[in-house]
């Protein structure tokens, strides 16, 4: 396995920090594994200890390894802070469905949706069921129809759609925009990824939500920025953590997702979010405010402003449909300003990731529909009975908050013991499928419960695993 094919166009150093990052991609090396004493392992590769302990200082630097004085060398079991200054591969980051980092619980799972999909209880999966998605007709349009569409859109997206979207901003959340400041994405992925090319450099650091599903894309890392945790508390992200982030690693922009967070499905206040875009004008670091679920919200109660109603010059705001009309559904939506907005356009025109007619006229089409409405309301109510059923049968020592909107339920394991990663196969045993706390880059006793797709003919499987888990 140590062995290095001599190169002499790259420093030996160079040769064994890509011999350890490829046994890293392709599984050889797992987060948490232990390498050999250093000189046992300068002896494997026949280089000196002061070449090996180069190429380790420059792991080590980067975040890949962690070193601790008497417990040795291991792989690192997150990613906080970790530098690879890799080029992305544009095509494949804008075109893949999921963005999920794989790890060996991940490959687990999907290989028993694979194998026995019947057998399995999925609490994981974070989209709606076909069962919740809008019933509603497409357009009576023949294809010269939408071709002439074609004449209705320029690099930023399909006019008539821009227009329902500045209309609902402004009916829903009081927020104002103009036409030439919406970029209609396909996806929220797009926009991540567009964000992340065009505006952000590589060695740039970031500060995202701890524990937050931003950690589990790949997205960040693979454009070259370092990625920094930003504690939350039940209010929101903590202002002096960010200070402090700031100061220690000069933070260029802070993704959230602050109404129904991923996965805690806590909603920051608006005391907090008065604070916190103040701070960041102050600081002059721009925010992304990602807003897949506010549209699912079970109380009367009106919510907090949207960050983007609070300062709308240093915010991006990104919409989409996926959590209402599910995720094959690849429309969403930019607001910003408008520099940011044709930058980004001109950019992926430039990288030949133009956006269909078909999807953008559809989502037109669903939106103005005087049904949509209607669905928005029984879904709500569906997912919110749904939520109830879920925590209705819970088993003792679990603990939780319930959550408001949104799809996920955010439960605390009990502390009786120390969980490593894993020790979260034991819910794959179960054939139990939970996203643990590791994959949104924090280490406690805590999971993910999805109830979008609930099943409510498994409410007792579901009480009787999750006991027999916790009493394990």
């Amino acid at each position: 396995m140590w062995h290095i094919p001599k190169d002499k166009q790259y420093p030996i150093y160079q040769q064994i920090i890509a011999l350890i990052e490829n046994y890293i991609e392709e599984g050889k090396l797992l987060p948490g594994d232990k390498l050999p004493p250093e000189r046992e392992l300068a002896g494997l590769l026949l280089v000196n200890r002061s070449t090996l302990a180069r190429a380790l200082d420059e792991l080590s630097a980067r975040g890949i390894i962690t070193r601790k004085q008497g417990s040795g060398t291991r792989i690192s079991e997150d990613k906080w802070g970790v530098f690879t200054g890799q080029k992305t591969n544009w095509r494949h980051y804008v075109t893949q469905g999921s963005f999920l980092q794989a790890t060996p619980y991940m490959d687990k799972m999907k290989q028993l949706l694979r194998e026995s999909p019947d057998d399995v209880i999925d609490l994981a999966s974070g989209e709606l069921p076909v069962h919740l998605i809008p019933k509603i007709s497409t357009p009576a349009l023949s294809w010269q129809s939408f071709l002439a569409e074609e004449d209705s859109e320029d690099t930023a997206g399909y006019q008539p759609l821009k227009e329902t979207i500045r209309d609902m901003v402004a009916r829903d959340h009081d927020v104002q925009t103009s036409l030439d400041q919406i970029f209609i994405t396909s996806g929220a992925q797009q926009a991540l990824f567009l964000i992340t090319q065009c505006l952000l450099t590589s060695g740039d650091a970031i500060a995202i939500e701890s524990p937050s599903y931003f950690y589990a894309l790949s997205i960040f890392q693979s454009a070259g920025l370092r990625i920094y945790a930003l504690p939350m508390d039940d209010n929101g992200v903590k202002l002096d953590e960010l200070e402090q982030l700031y100061r220690k690693h000069r933070i260029k922009m802070v993704f959230v997702n602050p109404t129904f967070q991923n996965p805690t499905s806590l909603t920051m206040g608006t005391k907090r979010r008065e604070a916190f875009v103040k701070l960041c004008a102050k600081i002059q670091v721009p925010i992304v405010e990602d807003d897949p679920y506010s549209m699912l919200r079970f109380a009367d109660q009106p919510m907090p402003p949207l960050l983007k109603k609070l300062d709308p010059d240093n915010v991006l705001y990104i919409g989409s449909l996926s959590k209402v009309m599910g995720s094959t559904t690849r429309i969403g939506w930019l607001l910003g300003p408008a520099a940011v907005v044709t930058r980004l356009a001109e950019a992926r025109q430039e990288m030949d990731f133009g956006l269909s007619i078909f999807p953008q006229v559809l989502a037109n089409h669903v939106l103005n529909d005087s049904d949509f409405d209607k669905h928005i309301v029984w879904l709500q109510e569906t997912l919110k009975t749904q939520r109830d059923a879920l925590i209705a049968h819970l088993p003792e020592g679990l603990t939780y908050r319930t959550p408001e909107g949104g799809f996920h339920l955010w439960c605390h394991l009990p502390e009786n013991k120390i969980w490593t990663n894993r020790d979260f196969d034991i819910f794959l045993e179960h054939k139990l499928l939970v996203m643990p706390a590791f994959l949104f880059g924090i280490k406690e006793p805590s999971i993910r419960l999805t109830f979008a797709r609930l099943n409510e003919t498994g409410l007792l499987d579901i009480q009787k695993k999750l006991a027999e888990i916790i009493i394990s």
